[in-house]
């Protein structure tokens, strides 16, 4: 598995972010058919793959002649988990703007 690091840098990409949403929502799919219906050319959808499969975001299977690509559920899992160990952190960061936003308001009337 890589880092944190890694995988956001990976999705940092627009293009690659709409793969992995499509690849949630679809499941497994062809290359092929991660290209249709974009402006993308064939070897450019490539190497944003290549980038995700470095990232250990998507996987890749072999079937005859297809590539075929899937969301990794682990990588996934470990940005959740990494936002849930902060959960904390933006909680409390939520509160206090909650407050100075009431406080504000108070000062207004």
């Amino acid at each position: 598995m890589t880092t944190l690091i890694e995988t956001f840098a990976a999705l940092s990409d627009p293009t690659r972010l709409d793969v992995i949403e499509r690849l949630m929502a679809e499941g497994e799919l062809p290359a092929g058919a991660l290209v249709e219906n974009t402006q993308m050319s064939a070897p450019a959808m490539s190497r944003h793959l290549k980038v995700l499969r470095h990232a250990g975001l998507v996987e890749q299977r072999v079937a005859g002649t297809s590539r075929l690509y899937s969301v990794r559920p682990e990588a996934l899992k470990a940005i959740a988990d990494w936002t849930m160990d902060h959960r904390t952190f933006w909680e409390a960061g939520m509160a206090r703007l909650d407050a100075h936003l009431a406080l504000e308001e108070g000062e207004g009337e």
